[in-house]
């Protein structure tokens, strides 16, 4: 009868005369297991590197998995290859194959003792080829089997890639573990011996590439392997760069940055293509560790460090983390010898496996010398000077800034729902990230809790009673959304305890407000808080007076908050006038600068 024969076993047919494949009778034994299904499996795992395996039932019951049949020559020259590379346990053995019983790998295979036969041709055009065995026995398949060969052949078998590999010099085994080590796959030591760790990475990169996991690359593979690690080294330009003023030697990308100028503490390399945000900074200045810690907290407010990623602080070095939805930034600094130096990297988000690379390879290569740092007058005369810079680098500002103010022990801030809406993160004082634990549309207000512990040293009272028609009100908040760095009072008066439709849920205040005050809390002259302060409603199409502002009133944020569980502190017995200055010390001490970020 006529069955295919796999392009595998093929390969052997076609490579061993048929002298070799009569006269050997040497295999080696990789391994034995206690059941049929188990060395089925064992040996389709090894068919996935091997062209030679074939799986035996021997005398004691168990199933063995070897590789031949070879001479006993080329049987041991073979296992010492394999056992070096990794590739067979330690413990695979030659046998003469005088306890191999019935064969049951490959599947179909009628027995290890038939002869070889020759191949027969197939004419015409198709791909299948058809190998004449004897006559099936009992057991055997006895239909006509025909398998079609795969539009895409490798070019290479595993037999030939290994033969190929063995071939490659120290060097160029080298070169393959960096490549495997840029592509994230290879974690050890640089060594160009490929041991059980290099196989691994050669597995997970084969993976990564939707190829057959054999743990040998073939040759077409090791030269895209290394085509692409040799592109993108070039296109990224890592050099070797001694800055004598900044007294820092690193790698840098310089296929993607340049030296742009030096502006004390910074040295700024910026991208060579105005379009792209990739940018480095080496960072050199005198200093303690308690400046240590101050940078820490400055580099955290530039535009190039987004508010999330990881960030820790030692005694003598920190790392910033930035991720953000258009760019991501690493940052490390350490303090020594009174000088404090160190690099920051930023990338564009999405592509941060080739980036990681250039971070890892910046750290391993950053090389503080000298005892000094960069004269710290550079810089320092800049003609575009702002307060919305640092050094020559944008501090990142928030969407929009609004007020808040503490409403218990706990540090728990009341603000509007329109200050926290659409943001992606939300921050006390641009300090302390806080979570929305709740919103109410229709009051208008939201409640935040810091992730933080926090101990306010003042939170509000609420007025238990109505304040009195045209009484006089005051409105705590950051005017200017932060750029004075402390709240303010405004000055009005309670112009209707209803809004403009008669709404029972807002006040009319007589006040000249500005966007940062809204949701401040609104003072009484005794110092309880009467109401929030929204921002205006929409007026159909008509613009209020500016002096025209409306506020939430305490009683109805005491009912909404209560129904959810939150009772807020009343202001008992409150009356009289409190001084205009002590006011200013309670409104300081309890109102919050609440930022949204995006």
């Amino acid at each position: 009868m006529k069955k295919t024969l796999s392009a595998s076993a093929l390969f052997l047919a076609t490579c061993l005369p048929m002298s070799a494949l009569a006269q050997s009778t040497y295999w080696l034994q990789v391994e034995a297991q206690p059941s049929l299904r188990e060395g089925q499996e064992r040996a389709r795992a090894y068919a996935g590197a091997f062209d030679d395996v074939n799986g035996f039932a021997l005398s004691s019951g168990w199933y063995a998995i070897s590789l031949g049949p070879y001479s006993r020559e080329d049987a041991e020259r073979l296992r010492r290859e394999l056992r070096f590379e990794n590739l067979i346990p330690r413990d695979a053995y030659i046998v003469d194959g005088s306890r191999f019983r019935q064969q049951f790998w490959p599947v179909g295979a009628s027995s290890r003792t038939a002869a070889p036969v020759p191949l027969e041709p197939q004419s015409g055009e198709g791909s299948t080829i058809v190998l004449n065995l004897p006559e099936a026995g009992e057991g055997a398949e006895t239909a006509e089997t025909a398998i079609e060969a795969p539009a895409f052949v490798p070019d290479e078998t595993p037999a030939q890639a290994r033969r190929s590999e063995a071939r490659l010099s120290r060097a160029e085994k080298r070169e393959l573990q960096t490549a495997l080590q840029w592509e994230g796959h290879y974690k050890a030591a640089i060594d160009g011996s490929f041991g059980a760790g290099t196989r691994r990475a050669m597995e997970a990169y084969q993976i990564a590439e939707g190829l057959p996991p054999t743990g040998v690359l073939t040759t077409a593979q090791r030269e895209k392997l290394l085509s692409d690690y040799r592109r993108e080294v070039a296109e990224l330009g890592l050099t070797r760069v001694l800055d004598d003023t900044a007294l820092i030697e690193i790698d840098l990308p310089l296929g993607m940055v340049e030296l742009d100028r030096y502006e004390a503490p910074f040295a700024h390399y910026n991208a060579k293509d105005p379009d792209s945000p990739v940018r480095a900074l080496l960072i050199s200045e005198p200093g303690t560790p308690d400046t240590l810690a101050g940078l820490y907290d400055v580099m955290q407010t530039l535009d190039i460090v987004p508010l999330s990623g990881e960030r820790k602080l030692g005694r003598n070095s920190f790392t910033i983390e930035g991720e953000g939805s258009e760019i991501r930034s690493y940052t490390y600094v350490r303090h020594e010898d009174g000088v404090l130096k160190g690099f920051t990297l930023v990338w564009p988000t999405g592509d941060d496996n080739r980036f990681e690379r250039v971070r890892e390879a910046m750290r391993a290569s950053f090389t503080p010398f000298g005892n000094r740092a960069m004269p710290q007058s550079l810089g320092a005369r800049r003609e575009d000077q702002a307060v919305d810079l640092l050094a020559g680098l944008e501090i990142r500002k928030p969407t929009r800034s609004r007020s808040g103010f503490y409403i218990n022990v706990a540090g728990t801030v009341l603000t509007t729902a329109e200050a926290v809406r659409g943001c992606d993160q939300v921050t006390l004082d641009e300090s302390t990230l806080a979570q929305v634990a709740l919103e109410d549309e229709e009051l208008g207000i939201a409640v935040l809790t810091p992730q933080d512990e926090l101990a306010p040293i003042a939170y509000a009272d609420f007025s238990t009673l109505p304040p009195q028609l045209r009484s006089e009100v005051a409105v705590a908040g950051y005017s200017y959304e932060g750029l004075l760095g402390a709240p303010t009072l405004t000055y009005g008066t309670l112009d209707d305890l209803r809004g403009l439709q008669g709404e029972e849920t807002r006040q009319r205040l007589a006040l000249a407000a500005l966007p940062g005050d809204i949701g401040g809390p609104v003072f009484d002259s005794g110092g309880a808080v009467v109401g929030l302060l929204l921002p205006q409603p929409e007026a159909g199409g008509r613009k209020l007076p500016a002096d025209v502002s409306f506020a939430v009133p305490a009683e109805a944020i005491a009912k909404a908050l209560a129904a959810r569980g939150l009772r807020l502190h009343d202001a008992e017995g409150v009356d009289g006038r409190m001084h205009p200055e002590d006011l200013s010390g309670l409104a300081a001490d309890m109102t919050v600068l609440v930022s949204c970020w995006n």
